[in-house]
């Protein structure tokens, strides 16, 4: 720490001695013609000859990485937006009473800077700088002498400089903006209309979670960061929109993981007069495409797993499932004896669990999901953890419900709609037993939904699929963290 305050303090001095010699080291802008991906693609397979006869002239602005001064000449490589490197010569013959300014640089520093294309004698295009700027100077030292910024929380902590050192992540954050135009245009290209739906809720609901509390000065009223979009948009269903998406923030007042962070970004998108089974279909397009328009195949690898996204994908019933793992579902339905047969074949069942809530819904979490690696539709499940989704007519004690896995996490999960105004308010009285009985997780009763869902609601089919964790899969990311720009971390001590 001594040490990088003493360069620090070094830094201020180069800025009080430009500012003394009337140069504004945060210059108010610079407009940089070119970019160097741009430049070494169009001109690199140039000779020096070639080069020579183009005469042609360059603008670039980025942020020194490297610096090799040899008196009469300093050698100088900038990064810039398009995360490619390009080298920059200032020659004293050329720049004369201004080229001492370049002692007063830094790695870090921000220039800006015009001159003539040409090739070095090793064959490296170069800027032969005929006039430059530090638009911005750099106070502090670039991490590990700016080969590269390692330690995990501060890279996640100081996005701004992992951003900088390692190209990789403005790679995958690239590949995210990617992901998300592709399933935008996707939708719209369908007739789907994307809308916004309100972050604040005065009734926490649409996803078993535990919500985040604020309150309301002026209209003194306790409110609730949205745990989903869901009830919102099926009420724009009632209101006569039959394919509509939303892509925003949830907030989970949950523990944080590789797979979980509190703030994290769903698209949810309904289609009316549409089923579950409809959405299994549209589901493998629209990831697909996703993957096309960004990894450009359908086969990649993930961690020491070799991905395979061709359709169609495999599909299992939930309980089904369970009893290949040696739990039937008659078991699975008894709260004793599944408890029992969980702790007979070594599955940890939290002590705090709430009365009555389901175990086979923890059962299948430990026994079944790692193992789902290719991508599964897994469908039917109980009615019991699925209050928002339609009985299956042959089996009211089972859902027109999927979710969708991938290397052994949730990545999607769709149903059929519940819009029976009846049946939806005895599940949400079901819902409150479960609260007062200590399951803080369970859905409250919410009458404007109800109301909404009593003018009738057309038959339709809905899905969350999280983006976050649909990024980790197309970009090999293994945390959460990695495709999210600033998660969510303890204060710094």
């Amino acid at each position: 720490m001594e040490e990088i305050n003493e360069l620090i303090e070094q830094r201020k001095k180069k800025l009080a001695d430009l500012r003394a010699s009337g140069i504004d080291p945060y210059y108010e802008s610079f407009q940089a013609a070119d970019y160097a991906r741009a430049l070494l693609d169009k001109y690199n397979e140039l000779d020096h000859d070639a080069l020579e006869s183009l005469n042609r002239s360059s603008s670039v602005a980025g942020r020194i990485l490297a610096m090799r001064n040899f008196g009469k000449l300093a050698f100088v490589h900038i990064s810039d937006a398009s995360d490619e490197k390009i080298q920059l010569c200032f020659a004293r013959d050329i720049l004369q009473d201004r080229f001492p300014i370049i002692k007063k640089f830094d790695v870090g520093d921000i220039v800006g800077v015009s001159g003539r294309l040409f090739k070095t004698k090793t064959g490296e295009l170069t800027v032969e700088v005929q006039d430059f700027k530090i638009v911005s100077k750099s106070l502090r030292p670039l991490p590990e002498k700016w080969h590269g910024l390692t330690d995990v929380e501060t890279r996640y902590r100081q996005r701004y400089v992992d951003l900088i050192v390692n190209p990789a992540v403005k790679k995958t954050f690239a590949m995210r903006s990617k992901i998300l135009k592709a399933i935008r245009d996707f939708l719209e290209l369908r007739g789907f209309i994307e809308v916004e739906t309100p972050m604040m809720h005065p009734i926490a609901g649409g996803a078993a979670a535990k919500p985040f509390k604020t309150f309301h000065n002026a209209l003194e009223l306790d409110l609730y960061l949205r745990i989903a979009p869901e009830l919102y948009l099926k009420r724009l269903l009632v209101g006569g929109y039959d394919k509509i998406f939303e892509i925003n923030k949830n907030f989970r007042n949950e523990g944080i993981s590789t797979k979980h962070n509190p703030e994290f970004t769903m698209i949810e998108f309904y289609i009316a007069y549409k089923n579950y089974q409809y959405l299994m279909g549209f589901t493998e397009e629209l990831i697909c495409e996703a993957a096309m328009r960004s990894v450009g195949t359908l086969k990649f690898k993930y961690g020491e797993y070799d991905i395979d996204l061709t359709p169609p994908w495999q599909r299992l019933t939930f309980f089904g499932a369970l009893e290949e793992k040696g739990l039937p579902e008659a078991v699975a339905r008894d709260p004793e004896k599944s408890v029992q047969w969980a702790r007979q074949n070594g599955i940890n069942i939290p002590k705090d669990l709430p009365k009555g809530k389901p175990i086979f819904d923890e059962i299948f979490s430990e026994l079944v999901e790692p193992e789902l690696i290719q991508p599964t539709f897994i469908t039917d499940y109980p009615v019991e953890i699925s209050p928002l989704a339609k009985r299956k007519k042959d089996n009211p004690a089972l859902v027109d419900r999927f979710e969708l896995f991938v290397v052994g996490r949730e990545l999607a999960n769709a149903f059929t709609e519940l819009n029976d105004p009846l049946d939806q308010r005895e599940r949400f009285m079901q819902q409150a037993e479960a609260r007062r009985q200590g399951d803080e997780e369970a859905q409250s009763m919410d009458e404007d939904f109800l109301r909404a869902l009593e003018y009738g609601m057309p038959p339709a089919a809905g899905e969350g699929i999280g983006i976050d964790r649909l990024v980790m899969l197309l970009t090999d990311s293994h945390s959460i963290r990695d495709v999210i720009l600033f998660p969510q971390l303890k204060t710094e001590q």
